[in-house]
C-alpha cells in the first residue's frame, strides 16, 4: 500500500472502531438494564430495542450509499456520525424504554457502512483493495471482542446510560478524522437514482455477491447465538471470560488472511480460493454441530470458521467495487450493506428459534446449512468470481 492507501485504511478502520465500540458494549448488559428500568421493559421491547438498529441500518444503506455517489462520501459520513451520536445521546438521557427505542432507531439512521466501503474502494488500487477491506473488517471484529469484555466492566462504573453517552462522545470524536484525516475521494460524475440503484439490483453477479454477504452474516450471527452456551458448557468459561477464546481466535485467524490476499492477486486464483473459503465455513459449522461438546472440536471448528469468515469479509466488497463504475460504487455497496445487516437480523432470529427447539447443535447445523446454500450458489452461478480474477471493464455510463 502507498501512503494515501494506508491513511485511508487506518482512518476508516479507526472510525469504524470508535463508532462501534460503544455500540457493541451495550449488547451483554442491555437486557438486564432494560428489565430494571422504572417501568420494566417487556421481552418484546428489549428485542425491538436491540434489533431496531440493524433494521434501520438495512433500510437506509441503499439511499445513503446512493447519496454518497451524488454529494460525496465525506458529507454523508459526517451526517451519519452526527445522527448516530444524537441517537446515542437520546438513549442515554432517558429511562423510558420507548425513548430508548427511538434513540436506537436514530443510531441506526446513521447508515454509513456502504459509503465508507465505497470511499475505501475509491482511494485504493484493485491489487490491495481486498487487504484494505479485510483490515477494515478485522478492526470491527477486534472492537466487537473488546466490547464484550469491556461492556460489563464499564457498565459497573458509569452504568448503561453512561455507555450510551460514551458512544455519543466516540462518534463525535470520529467526525474530525473524517473531515481532515482521510484522503479525499476523487470527484465523480453523478449517477441518477433510477439508473444507479436499478443497475445494482439488476446485475445478476452483484445480486449473487449480495446473497453471499447476507448468508455470511446470517451464519456469523447464528454462531454467536450458540457459541456463548457452547463455551460455557464445553470449556467451563463464565460469560466474562469468553474473551479469552474470542480474542486469540480472531487474532490468529486473521494473520494468514493478508498473505492469502497477496498470493491470490499474484497468481489470479480468486475463484478457487473463494470456493475454498465458503467450503471452510460449511465444514466448520458441520464440525461444530457434531463435536461442540469436545474442547478440541469446538475450538478447531471456530478457528476454521473465522479463517473463512475473515477472508470472505474482505473479498466480497472488493469484488463489488470492481464490478461497478466509480460513480455507482456507493449505490452498489449500499445494497450490499443492506444485505449484510438483513443477514445479521435473519441469522439471529433463525438461530434463536433453532436454539429453543434443537439446542446448540441445531444452531450450528443450521449455520452449516446456510453456508452450504451459499456453496451451491457459488458452484452454480460463479458468484461474480471472474470479477476478482481480473478487473473487468465497468459497465457503460449512461446519461440519466
Amino acid at each position: 500500500m502507498n501512503r494515501d492507501e494506508i491513511r485511508a485504511t487506518a482512518g476508516l478502520s479507526v472510525i469504524y472502531s470508535l463508532r462501534m465500540l460503544g455500540m457493541f458494549m451495550i449488547l451483554p448488559v442491555f437486557a438486564l438494564y432494560a428489565r430494571d428500568l422504572p417501568v420494566p421493559a417487556t421481552a418484546l421491547q428489549i428485542g425491538l430495542a436491540i434489533g431496531l438498529y440493524g433494521l434501520i441500518q438495512a433500510a437506509l444503506q441503499i439511499p445513503f450509499g446512493w447519496l454518497s455517489d451524488r454529494i460525496g462520501r465525506k458529507p454523508v459520513m459526517v451526517g451519519g456520525l452526527a445522527l448516530f451520536a444524537l441517537g446515542s445521546a437520546l438513549a442515554g438521557a432517558t429511562h423510558d424504554i420507548h425513548w430508548i427505542m427511538a434513540g436506537r432507531a436514530l443510531q441506526g439512521a446513521g447508515a454509513i457502512s456502504g459509503a465508507a466501503s465505497a470511499w475505501l474502494a475509491d482511494v485504493t488500487r484493485p491489487q490491495v483493495r481486498s487487504t484494505a477491506m479485510a483490515i477494515l473488517g478485522a478492526g470491527l471484529g477486534v472492537s466487537f471482542i473488546l466490547a464484550l469484555v469491556l461492556g460489563p466492566i464499564v457498565a459497573g462504573f458509569i452504568g448503561v446510560s453512561g455507555i450510551f453517552d460514551l458512544t455519543a462522545v466516540l462518534a463525535t470524536a470520529a467526525i474530525p478524522l473524517v473531515i481532515w484525516g482521510i484522503p479525499a475521494a476523487p470527484k465523480l460524475p453523478p449517477a441518477g437514482p433510477p439508473a444507479s440503484i436499478r443497475a445494482a439490483l439488476a446485475d445478476p453477479q452483484l445480486l449473487r455477491l449480495d446473497a453471499g454477504i447476507f448468508l455470511l452474516h446470517a451464519t456469523m450471527t447464528a454462531v454467536f447465538v450458540a457459541s456463548p452456551l457452547a463455551l460455557e458448557k464445553t470449556l467451563g468459561l463464565a460469560g466474562n471470560e469468553h474473551w479469552k477464546v474470542w480474542l486469540p481466535l480472531l487474532l490468529v485467524s486473521i494473520m494468514p488472511v493478508f498473505p492469502l490476499f497477496r498470493i491470490v492477486e499474484k497468481r489470479q486464483i480468486a475463484k478457487p480460493m473463494f470456493i475454498a473459503a465458503v467450503t471452510a465455513l460449511t465444514v466448520a459449522m458441520l464440525l461444530a454441530a457434531g463435536a461442540w461438546q469436545s474442547k478440541t472440536g469446538l475450538v478447531a471448528a471456530l478457528f476454521l470458521f473465522f479463517l473463512g469468515f475473515n477472508y470472505l469479509e474482505g473479498a466480497l466488497p472488493s469484488m463489488i467495487s470492481r464490478r461497478v463504475p466509480p460513480e455507482r460504487k456507493g449505490a452498489a455497496l449500499g445494497v450490499y450493506s443492506s444485505a449484510q445487516f438483513l443477514g445479521g437480523f435473519a441469522g439471529g432470529s433463525l438461530g434463536g428459534i433453532t436454539l429453543g427447539h434443537f439446542g446448540v447443535a441445531g444452531v450450528y447445523a443450521t449455520a452449516g446449512a446456510l453456508a452450504a446454500i451459499w456453496l451451491i450458489i457459488v458452484g452454480t452461478g460463479a458468484s461474480g468470481l471472474a470479477v476478482a480474477d481480473r478487473a473487468i471493464p465497468a459497465p457503460e455510463h449512461t446519461t440519466n
